[in-house]
């Protein structure tokens, strides 16, 4: 027992303890919206803390001193706008070392091997950090394409510690992915000096999977927007209508589900086996599927005609 507990301990890291200190949080906070109603924290800044845009209207009363700390839900751009050049400019480090031989900055390395980055990782390829940060990037690309053009905000809002975890995230996904390289004293290690080379089969699939649920949400976002549109495209009104079409016949928040699908996939452009990551998916399951049963409630209590075959995040299951 004590030498599975070392082993467990060891396998921790900074990065790691973080990942799951988060997936924890985000469990316990939805056990608690799914536990009897007499068990639910009664702090108003704990459900502010907990719920964003329209699913704050859902929740219980706001007092004023939380309405004092609403940030615009259109702020989410920001997000995606501080990843595009973070991750651009992990990304443009990493390409450098693995195609130029050009060590990463002493910053850089220094903040990898705080965050717990090992000099080398045994097993893990350079070509499956490369293509996952590439997919972050692309990921980032899209979704700021589509908060500039596509989506129609209303006026809902989210809470000013949301708003600050949000620009933090993606600089720690970022940072998350570019640590999984498997380092050569300054320099990213290829196996056998050649990058195509490491090309493995699941590869293949995890970007097969990322274009996948990347076109998914795509779509939805889509859905989401022509509800606020006419014929014409013209915007007429910043209300909430029931979505159908795509995931949406499944589940009310296909969304959500489509951004689940493009972290696994990045799970499995790791090769399945990367334990770092798995840790970030498992953050991202609870996270979105707590935002997920807030959707499916305020669905519910909102339209009487609400299909009632669709789950809230998991088809057929939750």
């Amino acid at each position: 027992m004590a030498g599975w507990a070392g082993a467990a301990l060891s396998a921790l890291n900074p990065l790691r303890t973080l990942w799951l200190a988060l997936a924890a949080a985000f469990l316990l906070a939805l056990l608690l919206q799914l536990a009897p109603a007499g068990l639910l924290p009664s702090c108003a800044l704990f459900q502010d803390l907990i719920r964003y845009g329209k699913t704050k209207l859902s929740g219980p009363r706001r007092p004023a001193v939380c309405r004092a700390f609403d940030v615009p839900k259109r702020y989410f751009s920001h997000f995606y706008v501080i990843s595009v050049l973070w991750n651009g400019f992990l990304l443009w480090f990493l390409s450098q070392s693995l195609f130029l031989g050009v060590p990463f900055p002493d910053w850089l390395r220094a903040l990898l091997r705080t965050l717990g980055a090992t000099q080398f990782r045994v097993g893990e390829l350079a070509l499956s950090t490369f293509l996952v940060l590439v997919s972050v990037w692309v990921h980032s690309l899209r979704r700021l394409f589509e908060c500039c053009y596509i989506s129609i905000f209303s006026n809902a809002v989210i809470h000013v510690v949301q708003y600050c975890f949000g620009l933090v995230y993606y600089v720690l996904v970022g940072l998350t992915v570019l640590s999984q390289a498997p380092m050569d004293d300054k320099n990213v290690y290829v196996l056998g000096k050649n990058l195509l080379l490491q090309a493995r089969w699941f590869h293949i699939l995890g970007m097969m999977m990322f274009f996948w649920s990347s076109a998914h949400q795509y779509k939805c976002h889509i859905i989401l927007s022509n509800l606020r549109r006419n014929k014409k495209g013209v915007v007429v009104h910043c209300q909430h209508r029931i979505p159908f079409g795509d995931w949406f016949e499944y589940v009310s928040s296909a969304n959500y589900l489509a951004e689940l699908m493009i972290y696994v996939s990045m799970a499995v452009t790791f090769g399945f086996h990367n334990l770092t990551w798995w840790l970030v998916v498992t953050y991202v399951f609870f996270s979105q599927a707590l935002s997920a049963f807030f959707n499916h409630t305020f669905y519910k209590s909102t339209f009487v005609s609400y299909p009632k075959h669709r789950k809230a995040f998991l088809p057929f299951l939750f």
